[in-house]
């Protein structure tokens, strides 16, 4: 099996997007994140494959269930780090027979939809997928067999998450295909340029719906 997994956390005011606040309330923050949820499930209902979400914290089960379609499943994330909870995640869903697993970030809610694709049909030919963030961090990790080393001794939330993940990738011998750049929405002048740019025709990016909507209400 190929699975998807989206890489979630509950939208609870002061927990997610700190950084857009001030000038954002820590309400208007969270319900703006929780847009980009609705949004990445929208999108990622239309890939074919097992799909999953893998939430944080453990409390917030029900809520995930009361906004997941139907074709999703439930992963609770565990780990002290980000890299802990994608090694258990990946970990757990190769131990249950999938192929390949591409796990996703959330806060990319205009990511095309063909990167994803991009990831699965790519891992028929390399070992891992990354898809970097302009940040330099990653949107996106694709593999086809459980790395562990991938998850370890990587600086999080700094700019050299996704180098040392290639570069340790290529250190063990794993062919690594890069995607296209992409941006995440973590400050107030990302939000500025997602409103920007779903003002655009939506040739090149996916229109997330309700993220516009919620951006719309908003004075920025």
């Amino acid at each position: 099996m190929n699975a998807i997994v989206i890489m979630a956390k509950a939208p609870i005011p002061n927990r997610v997007k700190t950084r857009l606040t001030p000038p954002l309330k820590p309400e208007e923050a969270s319900l703006l994140y929780h847009n980009f949820l609705l949004d990445k499930l929208e999108q990622v209902k239309s890939i074919e494959a097992h799909r999953y979400v893998a939430y944080t914290p453990q409390t917030s089960e029900s809520f995930f269930r009361s906004i997941m379609p139907p074709g999703f499943s439930l992963i609770s994330q565990k780990g002290e780090d980000l890299g802990e909870k994608l090694s258990n995640v990946s970990n757990g869903l190769f131990a249950q027979g999938a192929e390949k697993v591409v796990m996703l970030d959330s806060d990319t809610p205009n990511l095309p939809t063909d990167l994803i694709r991009e990831a699965l049909s790519g891992l028929d030919e390399v070992d891992v997928v990354l898809g970097p963030c302009e940040d330099g961090g990653y949107y996106l990790i694709g593999m086809r067999s459980w790395v562990q080393e991938l998850f370890r001794g990587i600086p999080w939330s700094t700019a050299d998450v996704a180098k040392m993940t290639v570069k340790k990738a290529h250190a063990l011998s794993l062919r690594v295909l890069l995607l296209e750049r992409w941006y995440d929405v973590d400050t107030i002048i990302d939000l500025k340029r997602l409103k920007r740019d779903l003002g655009q025709p939506a040739e090149n990016y996916f229109f997330c719906e309700n993220t516009y909507r919620a951006i719309s209400s908003l004075h920025i």
